[in-house]
């Protein structure tokens, strides 16, 4: 773990295309949590689909899933719409979730300094404690990585 890692995941209210969503209402089942950039993006879109294809196998071992991103809950609705996504996406606008979960980052793109979310998952076990965090995420293979990690809860 690094120095920024955390133990016990920050709780959270906000809305999600599911209805609100808090996290100490989701104790007693993994959670994962992964922290996206932008809806409707190329690697975005990658990632919710991974976890979309994958999110019966997360089901079954009572997991519950959810995407983060600063997008507005009708983004979030018209992405999902678009891409025939069932994993529920979670409207952080106000970027509080973000920085409680240390992903609003510095980024450099084109010569360019911006804040923006740093693509992140956390798996989040039973009890409210981070049990693995990917940071810097890199999308190929990485929903089938958390799926392992959770099946070893």
């Amino acid at each position: 773990m690094s120095d920024t890692a955390l133990e016990t995941a920050p709780d959270f209210t906000l809305p999600s295309t599911s209805g609100e969503v808090s996290l100490s209402a989701l104790k007693g089942a993994p959670v994962v949590l992964f922290f996206y950039p932008r809806d409707d993006t190329s690697g975005c879109t990658k990632e919710n689909e991974a976890f979309t294809a994958l999110l019966p196998e997360f089901e079954k071992l009572g997991v519950k899933v959810f995407g983060v991103s600063k997008d507005s809950i009708a983004s979030h609705e018209k992405f999902m719409a678009k891409k025939a996504l069932t994993v529920p996406l979670i409207s952080d606008e106000g970027s509080d979730m973000c920085e409680n979960y240390g992903v609003w980052k510095e980024k450099k793109m084109y010569g360019k300094t911006f804040m923006g979310i740093e693509r992140s998952t956390f798996l989040v076990d039973a009890e409210g404690r981070i049990a693995q965090e990917w940071r810097k995420v890199k999308v190929p293979g990485h929903a089938e990585a958390v799926l392992e990690a959770a099946q070893a809860l």
